[in-house]
């Protein structure tokens, strides 16, 4: 292998795949990249066995060839050199040579051979869909999963495709995130869990522009959006009933900015502790005191003006659980459901999202 690559070009792709390699695999070779050329292009792939990720691009290639070297290693040195065209050369006792300007390089690999193969799809069925929207979807949904292992279905995302439709689901069991989108042509009915893992690194990857195809087997799912392709294992088991846990709409809900909400929750979650670290939401008629009383730290209170004309009530929260949800519902004026200190509240963004969050005991 002889290839010509731009410095920049290279960073990045190697940015595209390195974030799945761990450097204390038990297997050495998964903590190497794949470097294959041939015809005009570079591909390098990654993986750690249950997520495999390759990254295309364009590059002057001389010989065509392949290669697999320590990843991390082989980032490095590539941050390091010049400004430069970079020239990459494979000798034939699986060593790379890499030279850039005045610098030059020689590190040692394995054989192409050894790195374990990506899963193929053939004529499995697939869907398409923006990568803009798919984004949004995970954006408002992927802060939910659970990193409870002992839990292991709830690690990673529920992916419902009905009719034309894709809903994604996520829940750690002390709140809910609930998206729905139109996801193009229609599709065979399916549910699929995609792990936690898969899904950050497919919302890292994904763009504003162009389309992301899934395509599906029976215990594999691909996501290939540009010059990125990302092949993951799913998650085998059942993924709870999430209908049954969410409330009916209330007739009486607060009507809330949602900017100040946002802002009254952080500032009271300053003076959290890990042994309080619950808020306190006063409801009252038209305005709501968010609060936090701590001995060890000290207090804290805002008051914001609300449309409300409910009961009364005292509510604890995790205002954590509250940001992740504020900081992505795209409203301004916010409709949240209380029905009580014991009942989960529920905000909802008509025919799109529904957040659900379980309150907290004060302490």
């Amino acid at each position: 292998m002889k290839i010509k690559i731009l410095k920049d070009e290279l960073i990045r792709n190697i940015q595209n795949v390195q974030n799945i390699i761990s450097s204390k695999s038990s297997l050495p070779i998964l903590s190497n990249v794949l470097i294959e050329s041939e015809q005009g292009s570079v591909k390098l792939t990654s993986t750690d066995l249950d997520i495999g990720i390759s990254s295309v691009f364009a590059s002057e290639v001389e010989e065509s060839g392949a290669i697999t070297v320590p990843a991390k290693r082989f980032s490095e040195i590539v941050k390091e050199l010049p400004d430069e065209d970079i020239i990459i050369n494979t000798m034939k006792n699986n060593s790379m040579t890499i030279k850039c300007g005045k610098c030059f390089f020689k590190i040692l690999g394995l054989p192409k051979e050894d790195f374990p193969k990506l899963p193929e799809f053939k004529k499995d069925p697939h869907v398409t869909i923006e990568q803009s929207v798919l984004k949004k979807m995970l954006t408002m949904t992927h802060f939910s999963m659970s990193r409870d292992e002992a839990r292991y279905v709830l690690n990673g995302a529920l992916f419902l495709f009905k009719g034309n439709k894709l809903t994604i689901v996520t829940t750690d069991g002390k709140r809910l995130s609930l998206v729905e989108k139109e996801a193009g042509r229609e599709v065979p009915d399916m549910s699929i869990i995609v792990p936690s893992k898969t899904i950050h690194e497919l919302n890292r990857v994904l763009e504003d522009g162009g389309e992301v195809k899934i395509t599906f087997s029976e215990n594999q799912v691909k996501f290939e959006s540009g010059n990125i392709t990302i092949i993951s294992r799913l998650i085998e088991g059942e993924f709870p009933n999430y209908e049954q846990v969410i409330p009916k709409e209330a007739k009486e809900k607060i009507i809330v900015n949602r900017e100040q909400f946002l802002l009254g929750v952080r500032r009271a979650g300053l003076l959290t502790t890990q042994d309080s670290q619950s808020i306190k939401i006063d409801i009252l008629k038209n305005r709501l005191i968010i609060s936090k009383s701590n001995p060890t730290v000290g207090e804290a209170k805002e008051e914001i003006d609300i449309a409300y004309k409910g009961p009364e009530m005292v509510v604890g929260f995790n205002p954590g659980y509250l940001i992740d949800a504020l900081k992505v519902i795209p409203k301004d004026e916010l409709e949240i459901e209380i029905m009580g200190p014991d009942k989960p509240a529920v905000m909802r963004v008509e025919g799109f999202y529904v957040y659900l969050v379980l309150p907290m005991q004060l302490a």
